[in-house]
């Protein structure tokens, strides 16, 4: 099933249910009600089932998801958990949902402190700003997977798909691991299942960049196949040093 897009919703409460859900995260059904139709009169059964049929109607054609009474945009991504055991560590890889915010957040944050790693440092200030993980609208779409162990977030592969027509077969992506975890073939398995699940959904190509300061991070993708496009010479500033931005990419 590939994603549909937020603009072919028609109905105008149901576009309302679900900007209001995708802009959230996660929300519990009954605050999307009181906030969007805070007019309706408490308990009147007209309202409710007209509330539960925009809902179920979302849910059916793949714009929503619930659990346990709460709402999330849904993204076509398997929830199949893939564990493996290296050097006696049980790691989990799947794909992430909005608890994991935090601990992605802190991943990156604690990566981008041992190496520089632009994209990634931006990724992570645009989630502390609006707060939600995955995106899905007219404009782009963005789901991570994480790398996790005892049920605490070691590492995450995020990807960004822009949904104009003419980028539609391309993706971005950043990935990382934390520095006790690296070397066990983690940052390779979350590789590996987000470059397969943009293969599926039709993407042709996937895109990173990287300061060639990094040259751990180069070094590990040229490993596993990508190549270097471009370098933009001089294209970050650091502490008043210029550094090359490494533009690297692989065809799927």
């Amino acid at each position: 099933m590939s994603m549909a897009e937020p603009a072919e919703i028609e109905d105008t409460d149901r576009t309302s249910i679900y900007e209001y859900v995708e802009a959230h995260g996660a929300v519990d059904r009954d605050r999307v009600r009181s906030e969007l139709f805070p007019d309706d009169p408490p308990g009147d059964p007209q309202y409710t089932r007209a509330f539960r049929h925009n809902v179920a109607i979302l849910k059916r054609d793949g714009y929503l998801e619930e659990d346990d009474g709460t709402l999330r945009i849904a993204i076509d991504v398997e929830e199949e958990r893939e564990e493996f055991t290296t050097d006696d560590v049980d790691v989990t890889i799947r794909a992430a949902r909005q608890e994991d915010l935090s601990g992605i957040v802190g991943a990156i944050r604690q990566v981008v402190e041992e190496m520089t790693y632009i994209e990634a440092e931006t990724v992570a200030d645009e989630l502390d700003h609006e707060n939600v993980l995955l995106r899905r609208n007219e404009y782009e779409s963005r789901l991570f997977f994480v790398a996790t162990v005892d049920n605490e977030v070691v590492g995450w592969a995020h990807l960004h798909l822009p949904n104009l027509e003419k980028l539609s077969h391309t993706a971005e992506l950043t990935v990382g691991v934390l520095e006790e975890y690296r070397g066990l073939g983690v940052g390779s398995q979350l590789l590996d299942r987000a470059l397969e699940w943009a293969r599926s959904q039709g993407h042709e190509k996937v895109y990173q960049s990287v300061p060639s300061s990094n040259e751990a991070a180069i070094e590990f993708f040229e490993d596993r196949g990508w190549i270097v496009e471009a370098v933009r010479e001089d294209h970050y500033k650091l502490e008043d040093e210029y550094i090359d931005e490494v533009m690297m990419a692989i065809e799927l």
